[in-house]
């Protein structure tokens, strides 16, 4: 299977780690605690699924959670087992991780909950393969295990998607296009970004996509995929968790494999 975030992320990685990296803690965090991380004992294992540069690994980890960090960009993943020294760091395609999660019994491991958060799986750009990693997702779950995902909805690209920003520091500079097409429901982020190395700037394009998937269409996948107790909140910030309405800029959804939790 083709990596999304490989061949997109790589180059973008270190500018991601040093201006992105931290920025979603202070909403997943809270949003975790109420939803996945209070109902889970605290030596319990978790998968960051998207883990990125690993900063959210680091606080779980921190936290006393046995982290196992899941990303299918190689130079993200670099990154991550500096930032998350003690999580498990493994570098596999989100459609079919579960593959990697063997033990040495060739049996999966087991986990008490999955997150995946700050819109990385709206970089899948398909139901079918959204399915896939859902399915990947299920088959790591122990009963009564937790799934907690957020994605961007289309109100969220279409005000946080339409315009340019650019960052400015001494050794980098990234300018920022984001646009967002309402007919193909297809985010694109298009970035610039020259770098301060070796006595020169060097200069690097990178563009990315993101897909709007519908919340309701969501909602079927994961019920197909066999989870249950499904619930999903709109998210904004000057709001915090609600019910999820049309207003609301970011969902999350969260639900559980059936049976009792195991421990």
């Amino acid at each position: 299977m083709t990596k999304y975030l490989s061949s997109a992320y790589d180059p973008f990685a270190w500018i991601y780690n040093r201006h992105w990296g931290k920025s979603f803690l202070p909403t997943i965090l809270p949003v975790m605690e109420n939803l996945v991380l209070r109902h889970i004992p605290r030596e319990a294992r978790l998968i960051d699924l998207c883990c990125g540069t690993g900063q959210l690994a680091a606080n779980l980890s921190g936290m006393g959670y046995k982290v196992t960090g899941i990303d299918g960009s190689s130079a993200m993943l670099k990154f991550a087992k500096k930032n998350a020294p003690d999580a498990k760091i493994i570098h596999a395609d989100a459609r079919d991780f579960a593959a990697s999660l063997k033990n040495k019994s060739s049996k999966i491991t087991k986990f008490h909950a999955v997150v995946s958060a700050f819109d990385s799986l709206n970089h899948i750009m398909s139901l079918s393969d959204l399915s896939s990693v859902f399915a990947n997702v299920y088959q790591v779950l122990r009963s009564g295990g937790y799934f907690l995902l957020d994605l961007n909805t289309e109100a969220g690209y279409l005000y946080e998607w339409a315009g340019d920003f650019t960052i400015v520091e001494d050794d980098d500079v990234c300018v920022v296009q984001n646009t967002y097409s309402p007919s193909k429901r297809i985010a694109t982020f298009d970035a610039t970004i020259f770098r301060w190395q070796k006595g020169g700037w060097y200069r690097s394009d990178i563009t990315m996509y993101q897909k709007y998937h519908n919340p309701d269409r969501v909602v079927a996948l994961l019920k197909s995929a066999g989870f249950q107790d499904i619930e999903v909140y709109g998210f904004n910030l000057e709001d915090g968790i609600r019910p999820l309405s049309k207003e609301m800029r970011r969902a999350f959804f969260v639900c559980r494999k059936p049976g009792r939790p195991s421990k």
